[in-house]
């Protein structure tokens, strides 16, 4: 992944930037009625080599921290064994910049043809209509769900088409000082409830003042849609007209939250990045965090003694956040045909290099990948053992918007002790309701 500081950046403000700009540049129309119309006589993929003239394809991403080596040299590779047929041109951007200059840049021929994508951002741009669809690989190639996670190829799809190839899968782990859990006789964090919270106990018995610290932002929203989903509740109704996080279960999976600062495990108010950084200075007994920080430690805190395993199961069922890098083909390649079939062809080239992109500590998409002896021993395969726990945000556009503006400030509220759980549930709920029919209207096709 990228930094944690840059990977923040865009799951915190992508909602904010990407409507914000995707509005701007729609030129006061629909958003659904965007420049970006698919080519109407796109030729369809039927596998194999590209085999036309020379294309130039210019491909955007957002890998600037340490998972950028590991894309360009996967890129390097390709532009040597295709030389004379398709050059690949790498434009690299964070992500948060990323998103809102796509449309824009599309709209005026100065945009990629072939992207990596997040999830989340797959229904944004498909409504846009800045993507073009590519059932045609995935038919000509035969692959299905059962070539991949179940969830991550069911999170390419919006409104019946498939619109992204998935590369990976990252998620939140559970993070543990192998030195702390020694002292109370453990050798990694409990699975459970009881056993971790027994586990808290002890570690506090044993003189770590605030064994699990808890944020109040970044990614305190993360834990908090893992801990829902694991109470068995839903973000969003089926039709995207409504928040459900409000609910029983939402009350639930917060208020644990809460209730980690009223045991004093945790401090209360505790500040951007504090939770990670005393994670990697030996204060913190566990935390919870993306993949992404895998490479971190072990190039920044190697002299911490850590394991990596699933989040607990906290609320009876196991699911944690989930998302996905994916590969898409924009609206700019389908205005030239050679373009559209050296696209495709790149598409699937790549997605079958997710051995060699699991080294950037991501969880490869393809269960083929993850099979790979030179694979299954990385740290944050184990964390696959249980593929039906991975859960995805839906495929509705506008839906950072909506998490931005209402799901993480009712989180930070409670745990800042500025309103209980259900009621800052309860508050934002109703702004996310407004937002999800205010996105209905601006991306109505």
């Amino acid at each position: 992944m990228s930094s944690s500081l840059s990977r923040r950046s865009f799951l915190g403000l992508s909602g904010a930037v990407g409507l914000t700009a995707l509005t701007a540049c729609g030129g006061g129309t629909k958003i659904g009625a965007g420049s970006g119309s698919p080519a109407s006589a796109a030729p369809t993929f039927s596998g194999g080599e590209y085999t036309g003239p020379k294309v130039t394809l210019d491909y955007w991403n957002g890998f600037t921290g340490g998972d950028g080596p590991h894309m360009r040299a996967m890129l390097e590779t390709f532009n040597k064994q295709f030389a004379g047929r398709i050059e690949v041109r790498n434009v690299t951007r964070r992500w948060e910049d990323l998103y809102p200059a796509m449309p824009t840049a599309i709209a005026a021929g100065k945009g990629p043809d072939v992207a990596v994508i997040h999830n989340d951002w797959v229904g944004t741009f498909a409504a846009r209509r800045t993507l073009l669809p590519l059932d045609d690989v995935v038919g000509a190639l035969s692959l299905s769900e059962a070539d991949f996670i179940p969830a991550v190829w069911n999170a390419g799809v919006y409104q019946g088409k498939r619109y992204s190839v998935p590369l990976d899968v990252h998620c939140l782990g559970d993070y543990w000082n192998r030195a702390h859990l020694q002292k109370i006789g453990l050798s990694e964090a409990p699975a459970d409830r009881a056993g971790y919270e027994d586990a808290l106990a002890q570690l506090k018995k044993a003189g770590i003042a605030a064994p699990f610290w808890m944020p109040n932002k970044w990614p305190a929203h993360l834990m908090f849609m893992s801990l829902l989903w694991q109470h068995g509740g839903e973000l969003y109704s089926d039709d995207g007209t409504r928040a459900l996080w409000g609910g029983e279960p939402g009350v639930r999976a917060l208020s644990w939250m809460v209730e980690q600062i009223d045991k004093g495990f945790s401090p209360a108010q505790v500040a951007q990045d504090s939770q990670y950084a005393a994670f990697k200075n030996d204060k913190v007994s566990f935390t919870w965090d993306g993949i992404w920080q895998i490479n971190d430690l072990k190039t920044n805190a190697r002299s911490l003694q850590w394991g990596l395993g699933p989040v607990p199961n906290i609320g009876g069922t196991a699911a944690v956040w989930s998302s996905s890098h994916n590969f898409v083909m924009t609206s700019q390649a389908g205005k030239d045909g050679d373009k559209v079939q050296a696209a495709k062809f790149f598409i699937d080239h790549m997605g079958r290099l997710s051995t060699e992109w699991a080294k950037a500590g991501m969880i490869p998409a393809r269960n083929s990948a993850r099979e790979d002896p030179a694979v299954a021993e990385l740290p944050q395969i184990r964390l696959a053992a249980d593929l039906d726990s991975f859960r995805f945000l839906p495929a509705l556009p506008g839906v950072g918007d909506v998490q931005s503006k209402a799901l993480e400030l009712a989180v930070a509220k409670a745990v800042l002790k500025q309103a209980s759980p259900s009621e800052a549930l309860k508050e934002g709920v109703a702004t996310a309701n407004k937002l999800l029919a205010d996105n209905k209207r601006k991306y109505a096709r």
